[in-house]
């Protein structure tokens, strides 16, 4: 399936800030993580993640911090920030709104644990 860039661009923030509650991660895994939740429907690329990625640390719902891969090398690891949580849960309860609206007019709902 090929789902429009516009959707792809709304729940870009909202995923990668539920990723990272998950615990801190780096692009790579990020991207992963990314295909592995939209069962490979949704696949980002470099050029899409570290732009938001930086966004999200000037707006200071990440912190980015150097670390060590377990093979050594240098990695930078992303975490969330209490403000990113809090910007997660209204994230989380506008897109409950959407997806229960469009549920409605579609025939499916959605359960309050959200799925």
């Amino acid at each position: 399936m090929n789902i429009d860039k516009d959707l792809v661009a709304a729940m870009a923030t909202p995923l990668v800030l539920a990723i990272l509650a998950e615990g801190s991660s780096y692009g790579y895994a990020i991207l992963k993580r990314v295909r592995e939740v939209s069962a490979g429907e949704v696949q980002w690329t470099d050029g899409m993640l570290y732009p938001l990625l930086h966004r999200l640390e000037r707006l200071g719902h990440i912190v980015a911090e150097w670390g060590e891969s377990p093979e050594g090398r240098r990695r930078k690891y992303y975490r969330i920030t209490d403000t990113g949580r809090a910007q997660l849960a209204d994230q989380r309860r506008q897109w409950e709104t959407a997806t229960r609206t469009l549920g409605g007019i579609w025939g499916f709902t959605l359960s309050a644990a959200g799925g």
